[in-house]
């Protein structure tokens, strides 16, 4: 039997009974079989290292520390650093939402929020970050940018005997413009493709990620030369590639 999205192993981290007991419910309605609880930082670390966890829901302020110091904890594991984290806070400033996104989360949502909301951007994550048994295409093979390769099965870059891992939202980036290289691809459609969100309430997540991902693609990320901005209208990968 093929795996679904609702066979992922869900940790929700919040210091919160109340919605850690809420959060479960509705993901136990929606069809999610094996759900975690940890109520703090060390109890979250223990928990995805021994339970192997597949989808983290992080809050950011926990009673022995923070989320994002947790999240740079996951991402600097190799065993770890693949697992989507979307950050579930109350701490609603574009600064933090930044920070949360620029440690490589793939989403970051802000209390008080919509349950439906929740599982349709979790579905959306899982969905591009597992393989569901689809055929693979012919882009999500491999993908010269200069002396870079770019590995979609493994979702790494390789380049002068260096290995960098890309994050689910960076290959999704990748095969939408590769896809259309040669051709504009708007913000708006960018965003659809990526985060199944119009542009104008992702602006500042885009443009994180995008910085992210050139200095993983380009030889010099100030004057990229493969993924080239056209002003006010999206992106376009250079035809070469």
């Amino acid at each position: 039997m093929k795996k679904t999205i609702y066979d992922n192993k869900i940790l929700i981290v919040d210091d919160n009974g109340e919605l850690r007991t809420m959060l479960g419910t509705f993901l136990a309605k929606e069809g999610y079989k094996d759900i975690l609880f940890a109520a703090d930082c060390k109890t979250a670390k223990k928990m995805i290292l021994s339970e192997d966890a597949d989808f983290i829901i992080l809050d950011v302020n926990l009673p022995d520390g923070d989320g994002f110091s947790l999240m740079k904890e996951i991402k600097d594991m190799p065993e770890t650093r693949d697992i989507p984290v979307l950050f579930l806070s109350a701490r609603d400033k574009d600064a933090d939402r930044l920070i949360g996104l620029g440690l490589g989360a793939d989403d970051y949502m802000v209390k008080p929020f919509l349950p439906k909301e929740l599982m349709l951007r979790m579905a959306a994550i899982l969905k591009r970050s597992y393989s569901y048994g689809e055929a693979e295409t012919e882009e999500r093979k491999t993908l010269v940018l200069g002396n870079r390769e770019v590995d979609f099965e493994a979702g790494i870059v390789r380049y002068d005997g260096i290995t960098e891992n890309l994050t689910a939202k960076e290959l999704k980036i990748l095969e939408t413009l590769a896809k259309n290289r040669g051709k504009i691809v708007t913000f708006d459609n960018l965003c659809s493709a990526v985060w199944d969100a119009k542009y104008f309430t992702y602006e500042n997540t885009v443009m994180v990620h995008m910085r992210r991902l050139r200095e993983k693609v380009e030889e010099d990320p100030s004057r990229p030369k493969w993924i080239v901005t056209a002003r006010g209208i999206g992106y376009k990968m250079n035809p070469e590639a």
